[in-house]
């Protein structure tokens, strides 16, 4: 299994592995054009070519990034697949100098798995928010808000 940056082609995998779940009520859907709008945040996981993972890192302002749109094709779940892709934006950020990560989930033991740990939604800054509004949720979020203290490199 190889873990690489997305490119143009992975963008049609991310988007049905990510509907997937939305489908299921398990996380958000993302339509096409956030895929290609973002597609540099991505980095996926790719098993004989095939996708079978993706995520984001998403930097929010200079002390912020979020950890968004994480999903592993179901016959991949539990096998490290998801933690690795975390693990990697985790040290990303590190490398970038930011010192910390949060996520909106639905998935808490997953993420506390991680190392991240629920906070209330209102103490992560007004920033966070500026996509929220145009999610059909809002402004009834159901998802969870945790948060992660990286460890700044060098």
């Amino acid at each position: 299994m190889e873990f690489v940056k997305a490119k143009i082609t992975d963008v049609e995998p991310i988007h049905a592995l990510i509907n997937y779940y939305a489908e299921k009520g398990l996380m958000l859907a993302r339509p096409r054009t956030m895929l290609y709008e973002s597609l540099r945040e991505f980095t996926v996981a790719r098993d004989q070519g095939k996708v079978v993972a993706a995520g984001s890192l998403h930097i929010i302002w200079e002390d912020i990034a979020e950890v968004r749109a994480l999903a592993v094709a179901p016959e991949y779940a539990k096998k490290g697949v998801g933690r690795k892709l975390v693990d990697m934006f985790i040290e990303e950020a590190g490398e970038l100098g930011l010192p910390r990560l949060f996520a909106l989930t639905y998935q808490q033991v997953f993420f506390e798995k991680c190392g991240f740990h629920v906070v209330p939604k209102e103490s992560l800054p007004q920033k966070v928010w500026k996509e929220c509004v145009n999610c059909p949720k809002f402004p009834n979020c159901e998802e969870i808000a945790m948060i992660l203290d990286v460890q700044i490199q060098g």
